[in-house]
């Protein structure tokens, strides 16, 4: 089924509830789904679209050791080098504060939503899709981070992803940039006196956070596309650079 000529949608492999969670936009940054399911569920709805541009909560490459080597060259001591088990992109956010999961040298090494993204990667190049800055192509995909996103936005570490008012402020924080989603404020009109005595929060008005991740990667896809002077990467082409919907990092966070 087709929705539109062009939707930019976000996947995230790390659902709690099933293998993937993925949404869409459509240019005027309008819901266009929001769900989650296998693999096939995934790429079948992308399967779909005229045109598509992805953006994958998941390392694209495995870690190559340029960090490694990069601190051998400076001489370091063998113990400094024992934690260089990253790869560029995550030791440019982990400098910065913004801790995110480092990426084994193996693929075999690495967890299960990892290889369900290496997964995924490859059946999008199989299905034609290129990568971003290669060409000018109707499919295209990326590599982006939640967290590393959500921080960028926020300009500060947000708080934690699993409580209502960290869900909330991601809610917020895409809201206010003309995401298509709920107003998270409507949570707040909803709470009276009585509701709160019965503890009767009216949780149908929060996202859950996969699918607050997977909003913010359709989201770093549309930025990329619409405005590709307002983003940025981090990282090596070799083991894969993360994406950001800003135009600099802060040195700190």
């Amino acid at each position: 089924m087709l929705f539109h000529d062009l939707v930019f949608v976000g996947v995230d492999p790390t659902s709690a509830r099933k293998s993937f969670t993925y949404a869409a936009l459509d240019r005027g940054m309008n819901l266009v789904a929001l769900a989650d399911g296998e693999l096939e569920e995934a790429l079948g709805f992308l399967a779909g679209q005229k045109s598509a541009f992805v953006a994958v909560n998941s390392p694209s490459g495995v870690n190559r050791g340029v960090v490694r080597e990069k601190m051998k060259q400076e001489m370091l001591e063998p113990h400094q080098i024992r934690g260089a088990e990253l790869r560029v992109a995550e030791f440019e956010l982990r400098r910065r504060g913004i801790v995110v999961s480092g990426t084994p040298a193996r693929r075999e090494s690495c967890p299960a939503w990892m290889q369900s993204g290496f997964e995924l990667y490859r059946r999008l190049e199989k299905m034609g899709f290129k990568w971003y800055l290669e060409d000018q192509f109707p499919y295209q995909m990326l590599e982006t981070h939640p967290h590393a996103c959500f921080c960028a936005l926020a300009g500060q570490l947000p708080l934690p992803k699993p409580t209502l008012e960290g869900r909330l402020q991601r809610q917020l924080l895409l809201y206010e940039r003309g995401v298509g989603i709920r107003d998270p404020m409507d949570f707040f009109e909803e709470i009276t006196r009585h509701k709160l005595l019965q503890g009767n929060f009216p949780m149908q008005l929060v996202y859950p956070s996969e699918y607050l991740d997977a909003l913010a990667a359709a989201y770093m896809a549309h930025a990329a596309h619409e405005n590709p002077q307002g983003i940025m990467y981090v990282g090596d082409e070799r083991e894969g650079r993360i994406f950001l919907p800003v135009a600099a990092l802060k040195e700190k966070y």
